[in-house]
């Protein structure tokens, strides 16, 4: 893929959206489950400009790009602000917290269907117009917003806290294991990069068949 300024902003419109909503989705899922402290500090919102971490949102991820790009591939990684939460408020935490940590991942799952959906529509469209050009955009956005929320889904289900995948490991795990987990917190952003940068985690191959069966779903309706 050549360096093109144009597809990098079509890229990174959704995964502005990929992280943000991500993130709301925590504080929604808590909020749910008892704790009010997102709603209270103003983060219970699916607006970007309340998520966004000007280094982790923006910054990373536009280098990261326009440095895969150049190196013929596409390679992403992002954040946003945590969404803080009080484990004191849930009734089960462990059960709770659990399922705070899941509605990430799922957020970016239900996100990678609906960007499937633009897609097949999108295409659809293009092949009855008299201008297919004009949908080319949007259907390179479409694709890359499939792309994009299913690699933050498998990643963030890799079982490394602090992702949501080792949160959620730390609470299903007996007592001692869980402790065991949690003592890598501090250096787990290190184990992935580490990780990634190695290209032990199969995170590309995950993710193309995960990304080939929710386009095989959605397809079946078009």
């Amino acid at each position: 893929m050549e360096f093109d300024l144009p597809t990098l902003l079509l890229m990174i419109i959704p995964l502005i959206f990929a992280i943000t909503v991500h993130e709301a989705a925590h504080g929604y899922m808590a909020n749910l489950l008892g704790d009010n402290t997102a709603k209270m500090q103003g983060r219970l919102s699916l607006s970007p400009l309340k998520h966004i971490d000007p280094i982790g949102t923006i910054v990373v991820p536009m280098v990261m790009l326009v440095v895969s790009s150049m190196a013929g591939s596409m390679f992403v990684f992002g954040w946003a602000k945590p969404v803080p939460f009080d484990p004191r408020n849930f009734k089960n935490p462990r059960k709770d917290i659990a399922l705070t940590a899941f509605a990430g991942p799922l957020s970016n799952l239900i996100q990678g269907f609906i960007w499937a959906l633009v897609l097949m529509i999108v295409s659809s469209t293009m092949h009855v117009s008299n201008e297919p050009s004009m949908g080319l955009g949007l259907l390179k956005m479409a694709y890359f917003g499939v792309s994009i929320n299913v690699f933050l889904m498998v990643l963030n289900l890799m079982p490394i806290p602090p992702l949501d995948g080792g949160r959620i490991a730390m609470m299903l795990l007996p007592y001692n294991a869980a402790k065991q987990l949690e003592k890598i917190e501090p250096y787990g952003v290190w184990i992935l990069l580490g990780l990634l940068y190695l290209n032990i985690l199969p995170l590309g191959l995950i993710s193309s068949y995960v990304i080939k069966l929710i386009l095989s779903i959605v397809g079946v309706f078009f």
